[in-house]
């Protein structure tokens, strides 16, 4: 199985069902046996999470707040840095990186490009030279002129003018024609005289083309790595972190719910933020370099930062006021974040220890995701009216809930659901087999190396890993050999299956490692080198600052210095 996800021979998740034949063939579990672990309760959480993430695209709520983020930030290079990385990874706590990456890209070249434009036109008018054609501007976006021509409002567009749809007029091809052009009016005027621009000139726009192009570099992996690094924040933000939680109940089932919504939030956040901080400025080193006063323009705005902010400002005026579907899912979400951090926060007992977890764990973050999600397909998606007539009568169909079971069935993404119980029944298989007891009298001399050192080896290890292999596997094959080491070695398991699990999700080299990075690099302004240099350093940085999180905070948080009694009370066949 290892070898199958590795080269993906087949599809990943038909390697994940390989266990349901060899299993019972090879006489290692029965059939009911293997097929149960299939449908776990950290199952139950994904597909929970899951739900929540395609009522929020749906809806376009995230596009929302993004854009809210951007006006808040500004358009500085800096300044749009982090406010593309931070909203980047705040969205991918909750939504898939992969959603937020292809949502974010769009955004960060559409503002790069204005910004170019408006610079390049204002230095052709220092040249003396005008960056119109027949009194027409900046082709980039749509405009509308208020002068009437024959009655008809001309509308510019990308490629051509159109007059209410009719008589579009190529612009790209009236550029190329050497003898004639034509004016809004319909007037035929003399082609535009070729324009040598001065050496100066020619030197400051190359010089401009280059620091945009690098800039734009800098935006589309800043992008593409808030979205792995915010997917590490939160227990549903990617699969490895369900992961975690699925092996580590199979594996150790009396750890009494050692990690949940709340704890997983309390060590990874924090991590997060600085992963995000340092990625931040790495990015701005390589990209933008340290020239503050440029970088953040100390309180300055110029004509190109306006019309880059008016960009955006646009985009958010398209979305409207906030429809009532949107604010269903906005309160929603929110009670389903409030009812996971207080169902068993730690400090204190939770709502679920009081009312339904008195002798054992009955209520899960799997229950409250589900119990959220399905009233997705209860509320429906227009305000019910009261007293006045309705805006629909009984011949036309009620309206549409907040989610139909067609828009899940096209965006859930099923092979992953496959793919977790998979690593269960391989993690389950390894244990009724005997063989994770026998990989860990393997690993017993390790015992002799300072598990700090141990940390930090695996956790490259595993960053290396997974720039070539799917994350989810990765964590899938590791973290079983992971928890049968510390076992042996008697180190908490935790301490190594928390920082490699986060580390699965550092894959920053390669364009082929995670779809927020092939996203990145399809629209064409990077090159393999530029990412592989960018983020080899970084998987240095985030393996470092999960080794510092897990030894600092960690240790307080799970208590890590010390073995504890549940991880020698595996599983038994």
């Amino acid at each position: 199985m290892a070898l199958y996800w590795c080269t993906e021979c087949i599809p990943l998740a038909v390697t994940a069902l390989l266990p349901v034949i060899l299993f019972p063939m090879m006489g290692i579990m029965e059939a009911s046996e293997v097929c149960v672990q299939y449908l776990k309760d950290s199952n139950m959480l994904f597909i929970g999470g899951l739900l929540v993430a395609i009522a929020v695209e749906h809806w376009n709520l995230h596009k929302r707040i993004a854009l809210k983020v951007l006006l808040i930030v500004g358009v500085k290079p800096s300044l749009l840095m982090i406010g593309f990385m931070g909203t980047t990874a705040f969205l991918s706590m909750w939504i898939s990186n992969t959603a937020s990456t292809a949502m974010m890209l769009p955004i960060a070249n559409a503002v790069l490009k204005q910004l170019s434009d408006t610079e390049a036109n204002a230095d052709d008018a220092v040249d003396g030279f005008s960056p119109t054609m027949g009194g027409l501007e900046n082709q980039a976006f749509e405009i509308e002129e208020s002068k009437q021509s024959n009655g008809k409002v001309p509308k510019i567009k990308e490629n051509g003018i159109s007059f209410d749809g009719e008589n579009t007029i190529n612009m790209k091809e009236i550029r190329e024609n050497n003898d004639n052009s034509v004016d809004p009016d319909h007037r035929v005027v003399p082609a535009m005289q070729e324009f040598h621009r001065s050496p100066a000139a020619e030197d400051r726009r190359l010089k401009r083309e280059k620091r945009y192009l690098k800039l734009s570099k800098g935006m589309s992996l800043c992008v593409c790595y808030a979205a792995s690094i915010g997917g590490t924040a939160t227990l549903t933000g990617t699969t490895p972190n369900v992961i975690l939680v699925g092996q580590m109940d199979e594996l150790f089932p009396e750890n009494g719910d050692i990690v949940n919504f709340a704890t997983w939030f309390g060590f990874a956040f924090p991590n997060m933020i600085l992963m995000l901080v340092l990625t931040w400025f790495w990015l701005q080193f390589v990209f933008l370099g340290f020239n503050l006063k440029k970088s953040f323009g100390c309180g300055s705005k110029s004509n190109n930062d306006m019309e880059a902010y008016q960009v955006i400002k646009d985009e958010y005026k398209k979305l409207g006021k906030m429809s009532f579907a949107e604010g269903c899912v906005l309160v929603n979400f929110t009670l389903l974040v409030l009812l996971w951090f207080t169902r068993e926060p730690g400090f204190m007992p939770g709502w679920a220890t009081v009312l339904f977890n008195k002798e054992k764990t009955y209520v899960s973050d799997g229950t409250v995701a589900i119990f959220m999600s399905t009233l997705f397909f209860c509320i429906p998606s227009v305000l019910p009216t009261c007293g006045r007539r309705l805006s629909y009568d009984a011949s036309t169909k009620p309206p549409s809930p907040l989610l139909t079971w067609e828009v899940v069935h096209e965006k859930f993404p099923w092979n992953i659901l496959l793919l977790l119980g998979g690593g269960f029944a391989l993690a389950h298989g390894s244990e009724v087999s005997g063989l994770s007891g026998w990989m860990g009298q393997m690993l017993t001399p390790l015992k002799n190396i300072p598990p700090f050192a141990i940390s930090i080896v695996l956790c490259l290890l595993v960053a290396m890993f997974t720039e070539c292999s799917s994350n989810t596997a990765t964590t899938t094959l590791f973290l079983p050999i992971l928890a049968s080491m510390a076992a042996a070695i008697e180190i908490h398991p935790l301490y190594v299956m928390f920082p490699c699990t986060i580390a699965a999700s550092l894959a920053f080299m390669l364009p082929v490692a995670t779809p927020p990075n092939a996203i990145a690099f399809s629209y064409g302004n990077l090159k393999v080198m530029d990412m592989a240099r960018t983020g080899f350093i970084l998987n240095f940085v985030g393996v470092l600052t999960i080794n510092l999180g897990i030894n600092t905070w960690g240790v307080a948080m799970f208590d890590l210095n010390n073995f504890p009694a549940w991880a020698n009370s595996t599983k038994k066949p």
